[in-house]
């Protein structure tokens, strides 16, 4: 007995010695990370946490823009693929959005058109928007202006384009799996300002594309600096409450006490709201008859920058599949809102699981087949 006391006695002094070692070092997020994933049955960040953060409500208007409903309004049964493939990767809601109004949804496990979800990285596609609106407004220059303009530590060559279009040169470790990276620390550590701000560039900015999440994060601390709102009070005013949100949504912050958004992720809201993102930007910034964003920006937020990365412009993933122009933002988990401009479609899927690229393909597995599936679906009710 004396010696079994003995063992855990050495396991819970070596746990504690463990502990302060990692909080000395900077990695006592990690004690988070460990609370709100495994301690509460998952392996990595999933959609429905934001219950486990804090965030800031993005405020919806008034005045509530509900979507039409099409005519044949889910009188088409989604695909047998489609159906089980849904399932498979357990889907929280699938949208069709033709022309003007919502064609197919069908929601799953539980979910409704009111649930909120995390959209992950969906949100570097919105903050690029804001990017761009923030050039409208007046309160950046253009896509040229240098980072340095409000941040001076930065190398001038550092351009606000260049983060929007992931090609910054930064030294970010983009890791989703260990915990010891960049990404894992933006997610769980309670001041993401402080973490940007010990960035360098370490390779030439505006030369390659090279994802990376605190790209994103930068840009949207700049965006905040330059128009002196909280990124969460500026996508209200500039899209949620002029496109009549059904609802507020939320944005993960760091902590109450530093209170940045995680602006490279984890704006929680609902598939229907994604989809009106998604309706603006294929109407090219243009929302019932009133220009909220200039043409000119969504046209260059779809086209790629360097021609050696076609599969991603400003903010936005793009691909040409079936021989058409499309481009789509994009969430880690399979988060999707996808446009295909000639075709007057958006399609939205929301779910906890995707299937993984192959071969080196920039996009995933799943990403074709839910395009496949929504068109075999037109084509058989025509």
């Amino acid at each position: 007995m004396k010696k079994l006391f003995k063992v855990i006695a050495f396991i819970i002094s070596f746990l504690l010695l463990f502990s302060l070692i990692l909080y000395a070092a900077g990695y006592g997020y990690i004690f988070k990370g460990i609370s709100t994933t495994y301690l509460t049955g998952h392996k990595t960040a999933f959609i429905d946490d934001h219950p486990y953060f804090d965030n800031h409500i993005i405020e919806n208007s008034d005045t509530v823009q509900e979507w039409a409903l099409a005519q044949d309004y889910n009188s088409t049964n989604p695909t047998k693929k489609l159906d089980s493939l849904n399932k498979e990767l357990e889907t929280a809601a699938f949208l069709i959005i033709k022309n003007d109004s919502i064609w197919f949804e069908k929601y799953y496990n539980g979910y409704s058109n009111s649930s909120r979800t995390n959209s992950f990285s969906m949100a570097k596609s919105i903050v690029t928007a804001l990017m761009f609106k923030a050039i409208q407004d007046g309160f950046l220059e253009n896509t040229e202006q240098p980072v340095s303009d409000f941040f001076p530590q930065f190398d001038d060559r550092l351009s606000i384009g260049d983060l929007s279009s992931m090609s910054s040169g930064l030294n970010w470790d983009e890791n989703y799996y260990n915990p010891f990276a960049s990404t894992a620390r933006a997610y769980f550590d309670d001041d993401i300002r402080e973490q940007i701000l010990e960035l360098k560039v370490v390779e030439e900015p505006g030369s390659e594309f090279k994802y990376l999440s605190g790209n994103s994060q930068l840009l949207g601390m700049v965006i905040e600096k330059a128009t002196s709102k909280t990124l969460s009070n500026y996508l209200s005013e500039s899209f949620w409450k002029p496109l009549g949100m059904n609802a507020d949504a939320l944005w993960q912050i760091d902590s109450k006490e530093s209170a940045m958004e995680k602006a490279y992720c984890c704006i929680s809201s609902n598939a229907r709201n994604f989809g009106k993102l998604g309706k603006l930007f294929i109407n090219y910034g243009k929302w019932n008859g009133k220009q909220l964003l200039d043409s000119a920006f969504i046209e260059r937020a779809s086209k790629a920058r360097f021609e050696e990365t076609p599969y991603y412009g400003y903010g936005f993933w793009l691909s040409d599949h079936l021989d058409k122009e499309i481009f789509y933002m994009r969430g880690i988990l399979g988060q999707y809102v996808i446009m295909i401009p000639e075709d007057d479609l958006v399609i939205v899927r929301l779910g906890r699981k995707l299937i993984r690229s192959q071969d080196g393909d920039k996009h995933y597995k799943d990403f074709y087949m839910y395009i496949d599936e929504a068109y075999k679906m037109l084509d058989n009710a025509s």
